[in-house]
């Protein structure tokens, strides 16, 4: 599903930066004789120290920024010690990313808008290359930038794989917690791309609010699908997994992500139904490759046999089947339907104080707008 979604914006400023062949002006030749050490001595620290801040230096001051990809390219290459578990030039390369990346952040601030902007891009995406938990903290300072294309680059520099590796690794539990509770706070105004994000992170990470993470993610989602606003269906289909994955790993009930799970599935379906005459044929499109996938991965676990009839009436465009298959996976508010029963869940509570047994119900879509028609005085 990740391969599915293409993060346009991100993806085209990215190319734009990346396609030079320009090899930078920083020398190389001391760093490169330091990385095949064994042991290092305090000047060879002074050289890789000099080294990043010349590199990074160099990287903020370039205005040729077709040639800026070779920039980060020399520092990500010179990243790492040729010798195999050597800490030293690790710790050392970390401690001088970070004080000089800090550095050249701050500086950047005062820059004319259209500068700052590709500075502060390029560093985003360089501290996303080298995957460092100690420069996590920087790019959580640009969470909440104005831009959307920063803000999308400081997300996926904190929720990369390699991060979410090391976070989950060895003692580093406190700062998953932080990062997750940052990424909660950008929820609200999350687009699609960002969203994805998360939800990814969320769906990895092992710490006790990441679950909260989905959760409000899922929130947002069925909002969306009620006030018939959601864009980019096919994120649903990652959503759903997230959600799945953790019913199914689950060692105690989780009756608050199995009503996720179901009232977000649910309202996938009713827009499919209810959206033939409204929804447009990309729109279809994904809701019906969120249907299929989600029944194939998801639906036919925990009912515990093969289930096919959504893909099958979906195929076929026949919306009255699909209605059916709603039915007995979901039911009405007077018999829960099969998933409900698996799922052992409801989906809140009536004016009446009672359990509501089936899925909050979509609205119908908004009726389409009468172009407004100028008459001459």
């Amino acid at each position: 599903m990740k391969n599915k979604r293409a993060i346009l914006i991100a993806l085209v400023v990215f190319l734009v930066l990346v396609t030079s062949q320009v090899f930078s002006a920083v020398n190389t030749a001391e760093i490169s004789e330091v990385r095949k050490k064994p042991v290092l001595d305090e000047k060879d620290f002074e050289i890789i120290d000099k080294f990043v801040g010349e590199a990074v230096q160099d990287l903020v001051r370039t205005r040729d920024f077709t040639s800026i990809a070779d920039a980060r390219r020399v520092i990500l290459t010179c990243s790492k010690s040729t010798v195999a578990g050597q800490a030293q030039y690790a710790e050392q390369f970390s401690e001088s990313a970070y004080k000089y990346i800090s550095n050249a952040l701050v500086a950047a601030s005062g820059l004319p808008e259209e500068r700052k902007f590709k500075v502060i891009l390029n560093l985003l995406i360089l501290v996303d290359g080298l995957e460092d938990l100690r420069l996590a903290n920087v790019a959580m300072k640009m969470l909440n930038d104005e831009n959307a294309v920063i803000r999308y680059w400081a997300v996926h520099s904190v929720t990369n794989p390699g991060i979410i590796k090391q976070l989950n690794s060895g003692n580093n539990s406190e700062l998953a917690s932080e990062i997750a509770e940052r990424l909660k706070e950008l929820v609200g105004g999350a687009g699609s791309e960002i969203a994805a994000l998360m939800a990814e992170f969320a769906g990895e990470i092992n710490v006790p609010q990441a679950e909260d993470l989905s959760l409000q993610i899922a929130d947002m989602r069925i909002r969306k699908y009620a006030d018939w606003a959601v864009k980019d269906e096919l994120l649903d289909a990652t959503i759903l997994e997230l959600l799945y994955n953790r019913i199914s790993s689950a060692n105690v009930s989780k009756p608050a992500v199995a009503r996720r799970f179901a009232q977000l599935y649910s309202y996938a379906m009713q827009r499919y139904i209810k959206g033939q005459d409204f929804l447009n044929a990309i729109q279809k499109h994904q809701l019906a490759s969120v249907l299929v996938e989600i029944e194939q991965t998801c639906i036919s676990k925990i009912l515990v046999k093969s289930q096919s009839d959504i893909r099958r009436a979906v195929g076929r465009d026949d919306y009255t089947r699909v209605s059916l298959e709603y039915g007995k996976l979901f039911g009405n508010e007077m018999a829960a339907g099969a998933l409900t029963l698996k799922l052992n869940c409801d989906y809140g509570t009536k004016d009446d104080g009672s359990k509501r047994i089936a899925p909050l119900v979509l609205p119908e879509p908004p009726e389409p707008k009468v172009p407004e028609i100028k008459t001459e005085d």
